[in-house]
């Protein structure tokens, strides 16, 4: 997109475009978990070959005929299945569906090639802090086995204030969600489940569709420590991302 005065997002293009480069080994597959796919429980993709879902509205035209080409992987989605029913918890599969814009939009600048198996797994449309931490345990194995676990959203995330030069509360969450990804594992849970008492947590969250993608992440890094790797601005409001091992 053409932007009069610069592009907000140049920053965020660039941390996107060097993910690879810092990714320890490439993944033989991508389990990705969106902000923008929630379901009544967690639902997995099983498309040999996905499609692209625009879902946005009143963009430039370009934007509806971008590409992404990845591949879907059943395997991967039996897998996780496996895994989820280990845990006691309840899942679906979705053999139709593609892809949303939470993930081939990044994804085009982090694995250009599409060439990595790719497979989305929903949020539950409850958002329960507790519930997705638990799912995101359940899926650690998946680890070991060359599967990279992404969640996408954004830390900070009310378009209606966005634009507004204000700082004090977005700063002020920003701070704190930094500081409970990065705390000690045995502590880090127990901070997220409580995000929403976090200092100006609903300024920078109104609905936490964007954060709970991070709680997954979060629970799948077992005893990693998290760390901050993306710091920076959009528009008028600080935006961070983050990594565990």
């Amino acid at each position: 997109m053409e932007w009069p005065r610069g592009n907000p997002f140049a920053g965020l293009g660039r941390y996107l475009a060097s993910f690879a480069a810092d990714v320890p080994s490439r993944p033989r597959a991508i389990l990705v978990v969106s902000a923008h796919w929630e379901t009544e429980v967690p639902t997995v993709t099983a498309n040999a070959a996905p499609p692209l879902i625009y879902d946005y509205t009143n963009f430039p035209p370009q934007t509806y005929s971008l590409r992404y080409d990845a591949p879907g992987s059943p395997e991967l989605a039996g897998r996780v299945r496996e895994l989820l029913e280990g845990a006691g918890i309840e899942s679906a599969t979705d053999a139709e569906r593609g892809i949303d814009h939470g993930v081939f939009v990044p994804f085009r600048l982090m694995y250009p090639a599409a060439d990595i198996p790719v497979v989305q797994l929903s949020m539950r449309n409850d958002y329960d802090p507790a519930a997705h931490l638990a799912l995101g345990a359940a899926l650690a194995p998946l680890r070991d086995e060359g599967v990279l676990i992404v969640g996408s959203g954004m830390s900070f995330h009310d378009l209606r204030t966005i634009w507004n030069s204000e700082r004090d509360d977005a700063e002020r969450f920003d701070t704190w969600l930094t500081g409970a990804v990065t705390a000690p594992p045995e502590r880090r849970s127990d901070l997220l489940v409580r995000w929403s008492d976090a200092p100006s947590a609903r300024a920078a969250h109104p609905q936490e569709d964007h954060l709970v993608p991070l709680f997954v992440a979060a629970g799948a890094a077992s005893d990693d420590v998290g760390s901050r790797v993306f710091h920076d601005r959009l528009l008028n409001k600080p935006i961070s991302g983050y990594r565990f091992g």
